[in-house]
């Protein structure tokens, strides 16, 4: 026998209960090959951010929120080829809520950073602001630390934008 051969023994059409080469469900079949089903387990999807990192950006959000009467949301993502066209039909994408609205959206394998406002918004977050936000937030990027990045912005963004009237 060589080397990394299996032998088996069973006729054609014997299940193999217990073959721990091949797992359960094998079987051999007529021409003495076996035939193997073996049960499919996906990997998980490799998420960018950890429970904790998301319990924090959801809290950065809620604050902003709350504070400023704004509805603020980030994207992390591909953006394709017009970033900012992206990013505005991302944030048209808020319906009804959209003029008070504020998206901020990342894409990191693109090293790109967009900040959508809508038209109540952006009377509140002029571009200077927007603009002092995104380059806070690279420089958090810059150091790997995503999380920090966008927490950094929603807070730069909230005091901008004040407390709601």
């Amino acid at each position: 026998m060589a080397a990394g051969e299996v032998v088996l023994h069973g006729r054609p059409g014997d299940v193999l209960d217990e073959d721990v080469e091949h797992g359960h469900a094998a079987v051999v079949t007529l021409s003495g090959r076996v035939s193997v089903a073996k049960e499919f387990h996906p990997a998980k999807p490799e998420l960018p951010f950890n429970s904790v990192q998301l319990a924090r950006l959801d809290e950065a959000l809620t604050l902003s929120a709350r504070t400023t009467g704004l509805g603020f949301s980030v994207y992390v993502g591909a953006l394709g080829e017009d970033t900012r066209a992206t990013a505005e039909s991302l944030h048209a994408e808020s319906g009804d809520t959209a003029a008070a609205a504020v998206l901020i959206a990342v894409s990191p394998g693109q090293r790109k950073v967009e900040v959508v406002t809508g038209a109540d918004s952006s009377r509140r977050l002029p571009d200077r602001a927007c603009n002092l936000a995104v380059m806070s937030m690279v420089a958090s990027f810059k150091e790997g630390d995503l999380i920090g990045g966008l927490v950094s912005g929603l807070r730069m963004l909230t005091d901008q934008a004040g407390p709601k009237h």
